[in-house]
Protein backbone atom coordinates (compact mmCIF):
# COMPACT_ATOMS: atom_id res chain seq x y z
CA UNK A 1 0.00 0.00 0.00
CA UNK A 2 1.68 3.44 -1.07
CA UNK A 3 2.06 6.05 1.83
CA UNK A 4 0.56 9.10 1.49
CA UNK A 5 2.23 12.20 3.19
CA UNK A 6 -0.04 14.63 4.74
CA UNK A 7 1.82 18.55 4.04
CA UNK A 8 -1.57 20.45 4.25
CA UNK A 9 -1.31 24.16 3.25
CA UNK A 10 -4.75 26.41 5.10
CA UNK A 11 -6.03 26.17 2.08
CA UNK A 12 -6.32 22.64 0.74
CA UNK A 13 -8.87 19.91 1.80
CA UNK A 14 -7.89 17.78 5.10
CA UNK A 15 -5.75 14.75 4.12
CA UNK A 16 -4.68 15.86 0.67
CA UNK A 17 -1.46 16.40 0.11
CA UNK A 18 0.23 19.27 -1.53
CA UNK A 19 3.71 19.80 -2.05
CA UNK A 20 5.14 21.60 -4.58
CA UNK A 21 1.76 23.48 -6.25
CA UNK A 22 0.02 19.68 -6.56
CA UNK A 23 -2.25 17.65 -4.30
CA UNK A 24 -2.52 13.74 -4.33
CA UNK A 25 -5.46 11.99 -3.28
CA UNK A 26 -6.27 8.35 -3.57
CA UNK A 27 -9.74 7.97 -5.26
CA UNK A 28 -10.80 4.91 -2.75
CA UNK A 29 -10.47 8.01 0.30
CA UNK A 30 -11.80 10.55 -1.55
CA UNK A 31 -15.56 12.09 -0.11
CA UNK A 32 -18.41 10.47 -1.78
CA UNK A 33 -22.19 10.48 -1.69
CA UNK A 34 -24.71 8.24 -2.93
CA UNK A 35 -23.12 5.05 -0.97
CA UNK A 36 -19.31 5.85 -2.73
CA UNK A 37 -20.85 5.81 -6.11
CA UNK A 38 -20.04 9.98 -6.68
CA UNK A 39 -16.27 10.55 -5.64
CA UNK A 40 -16.16 14.44 -4.95
CA UNK A 41 -12.85 14.05 -6.62
CA UNK A 42 -12.90 18.42 -7.55
CA UNK A 43 -13.69 19.62 -3.88
CA UNK A 44 -10.69 16.78 -2.35
CA UNK A 45 -8.66 17.92 -4.75
CA UNK A 46 -8.89 21.64 -4.32
CA UNK A 47 -9.65 21.91 -8.11
CA UNK A 48 -11.54 25.80 -8.44
CA UNK A 49 -11.38 26.55 -12.52
CA UNK A 50 -13.98 23.46 -13.39
CA UNK A 51 -15.63 20.86 -11.88
CA UNK A 52 -14.71 16.98 -11.79
CA UNK A 53 -16.17 14.20 -10.16
CA UNK A 54 -15.82 10.24 -10.91
CA UNK A 55 -18.68 8.20 -10.81
CA UNK A 56 -19.03 4.68 -10.22
CA UNK A 57 -22.08 3.00 -11.13
CA UNK A 58 -23.32 -0.53 -10.96
CA UNK A 59 -25.19 -2.09 -13.52
CA UNK A 60 -28.50 -1.57 -13.31
CA UNK A 61 -27.90 2.11 -11.38
CA UNK A 62 -30.83 4.03 -12.44
CA UNK A 63 -30.61 6.79 -9.30
CA UNK A 64 -28.43 9.34 -11.89
CA UNK A 65 -31.70 12.47 -12.62
CA UNK A 66 -32.24 13.63 -15.97
CA UNK A 67 -30.57 16.92 -16.08
CA UNK A 68 -29.30 20.06 -18.07
CA UNK A 69 -27.46 23.25 -17.35
CA UNK A 70 -29.56 25.71 -18.84
CA UNK A 71 -29.72 27.41 -15.41
CA UNK A 72 -25.75 27.46 -14.65
CA UNK A 73 -24.18 27.02 -18.33
CA UNK A 74 -22.33 24.27 -17.37
CA UNK A 75 -21.26 22.34 -20.49
CA UNK A 76 -19.76 18.79 -19.15
CA UNK A 77 -17.48 16.14 -20.49
CA UNK A 78 -17.36 12.33 -19.89
CA UNK A 79 -14.91 10.07 -20.07
CA UNK A 80 -15.54 6.42 -20.02
CA UNK A 81 -12.82 5.03 -17.45
CA UNK A 82 -13.99 1.27 -17.62
CA UNK A 83 -16.97 -0.67 -18.51
CA UNK A 84 -20.01 1.25 -20.69
CA UNK A 85 -23.23 3.05 -20.44
CA UNK A 86 -25.81 4.61 -22.53
CA UNK A 87 -26.40 8.19 -22.58
CA UNK A 88 -29.43 9.67 -23.63
CA UNK A 89 -28.79 13.31 -24.64
CA UNK A 90 -31.83 15.08 -25.88
CA UNK A 91 -33.85 12.10 -26.34
CA UNK A 92 -30.99 10.81 -28.70
CA UNK A 93 -29.43 7.52 -27.16
CA UNK A 94 -25.80 7.32 -27.03
CA UNK A 95 -23.95 4.15 -26.81
CA UNK A 96 -20.36 4.99 -24.76
CA UNK A 97 -17.63 2.36 -23.48
CA UNK A 98 -14.09 2.34 -21.98
CA UNK A 99 -11.76 4.91 -24.32
CA UNK A 100 -15.01 7.27 -24.88
CA UNK A 101 -15.20 10.86 -24.59
CA UNK A 102 -18.82 12.82 -24.57
CA UNK A 103 -19.76 16.22 -24.87
CA UNK A 104 -22.72 17.77 -23.26
CA UNK A 105 -23.99 21.72 -24.24
CA UNK A 106 -25.54 23.05 -21.11
CA UNK A 107 -29.09 23.54 -22.68
CA UNK A 108 -29.28 19.62 -23.75
CA UNK A 109 -31.03 17.48 -21.17
CA UNK A 110 -28.78 14.29 -20.15
CA UNK A 111 -28.64 11.21 -18.40
CA UNK A 112 -27.11 7.79 -18.52
CA UNK A 113 -27.22 4.21 -17.37
CA UNK A 114 -24.84 2.19 -16.92
CA UNK A 115 -23.76 -1.43 -18.74
CA UNK A 116 -23.92 -5.01 -18.02
CA UNK A 117 -20.53 -4.68 -16.26
CA UNK A 118 -21.36 -1.38 -14.42
CA UNK A 119 -19.29 1.90 -15.34
CA UNK A 120 -16.78 4.40 -14.19
CA UNK A 121 -16.84 7.73 -15.45
CA UNK A 122 -14.78 10.79 -14.55
CA UNK A 123 -17.23 13.63 -15.39
CA UNK A 124 -15.63 17.05 -16.42
CA UNK A 125 -17.58 20.44 -16.08
CA UNK A 126 -17.49 24.24 -16.39
CA UNK A 127 -19.30 27.73 -17.97
CA UNK A 128 -17.55 28.02 -21.08
CA UNK A 129 -16.15 32.25 -20.61
CA UNK A 130 -17.02 32.08 -17.18
CA UNK A 131 -15.92 31.42 -14.17
CA UNK A 132 -16.74 27.77 -12.18
CA UNK A 133 -18.56 27.80 -8.91
CA UNK A 134 -18.84 24.44 -7.06
CA UNK A 135 -22.63 23.21 -6.35
CA UNK A 136 -23.39 23.09 -2.51
CA UNK A 137 -24.25 19.49 -2.55
CA UNK A 138 -20.31 18.83 -4.19
CA UNK A 139 -18.97 21.05 -1.93
CA UNK A 140 -16.61 18.83 1.13
CA UNK A 141 -19.36 17.62 3.75
CA UNK A 142 -22.16 17.87 1.34
CA UNK A 143 -24.86 14.75 2.53
CA UNK A 144 -25.60 12.14 0.44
Amino acid sequence: MRTTHERRPADRPAGASAMSGYTLRHVDRMQALHHGAVKLAGAELGVESFGVQLLDFPAGFDGYPEHDHCDDGQEEVYVILAGAAEFSVDGERVPAQTGDMIRVEAGSRRSLRPGPAGVRILAIGGVPGGAYERPEGFRLGARS
